[in-house]
């Protein structure tokens, strides 16, 4: 197209390979539940067992509240942590899968000519499904506690656009690296249990010592956090700042990911 001649090297390829990308998306989707007795049931129950976890030891055990929806009592609890969760899932299963994502298709890098940058974009297409699985579930309980959606809602694909395009340049670096650093996925394993705590999923940065929000706000994570309450919840645009210097922020990273990635691609076949 003419129109992406203009567009960074990772958009184009993308474009060029968006069947293939597409038909993967569709097979890793319907992999995840296949042969199981609920099938797609299981990401929605997923979930909801999740939500009612987190939510009874923190609004029940805890006598956690959101200051947001107070009102709402612990439902109004189960919105904002379930808002935050899905942003956090769906960056923990990109992010957790990237490190072995070349190493678990060696036949991709030495038998057969396949474009296997594409790999980590079909990882993000499928968190995103789960992601939005999720979404249909926090409507329903964002209906039943509140009675209404806000249409700021309808700003999501913007604040989330930045969370993709950095999941797809993190996955691109992880998986590169761990075609020769082997411990990666173990290490990435603990980050992802650190960071869960550290990325105002269970709490509003508003709850921490005035000192600490600043760098608490220094993780990108928070901030599409942050920003997918305001939307979801809070019914307020996101901020100017965030979409002005977001998205060409992830978009740089992306395309500085994808070409880390393809400089080091080229030793996979002689270390795999």
């Amino acid at each position: 197209m003419k129109t992406l001649g203009l567009a960074p090297s990772f958009l184009r390829t993308l474009q060029q390979q968006r069947t293939l990308l597409w038909r993967l998306t569709q097979r890793e989707v319907a992999g995840r539940y296949r042969g199981s007795v609920l099938g797609w049931g299981w990401s929605l129950l997923n979930p909801l067992m999740m939500l009612g976890v987190y939510t009874f030891v923190f609004s029940t055990v805890f006598k956690a509240r959101w200051p947001d929806l107070q009102q709402a009592g612990s439902l109004g609890f189960a919105i904002n942590l379930f808002a935050g969760l899905i942003v956090f899932n769906l960056f923990a299963e990109c992010v957790g899968k990237a490190p072995t994502l070349v190493l678990s298709q060696p036949s991709y890098v030495t038998k057969v000519v396949f474009p296997l940058e594409v790999l980590s974009a079909v990882a993000v297409g499928a968190a995103a499904f789960h992601a939005c699985t999720s979404l249909v579930v926090l409507a329903g309980f964002q209906l039943i506690a509140t009675g209404g959606i806000p249409p700021t809602a309808l700003w999501l694909p913007v604040v989330w656009l930045p969370l993709g395009l950095g999941c797809l340049a993190l996955c691109w670096v992880l998986s590169a690296l761990g075609v020769y650093l082997r411990d990666l996925p173990q290490l990435v394993s603990v980050g992802l249990s650190v960071l869960m705590f550290l990325s105002a999923v269970f709490y509003p940065i508003s709850a921490l010592p005035e000192r600490w929000q600043p760098v608490l706000l220094t993780n990108p994570l928070v901030l599409v956090i942050e920003q997918t309450r305001r939307v979801l919840v809070r019914g307020e645009h996101p901020a100017a700042a965030y979409v002005l210097l977001g998205i060409p922020a992830a978009v740089l990273g992306c395309e500085l990911g994808f070409r880390l990635f393809q400089k080091a691609r080229r030793g996979f076949a002689d270390v795999i």
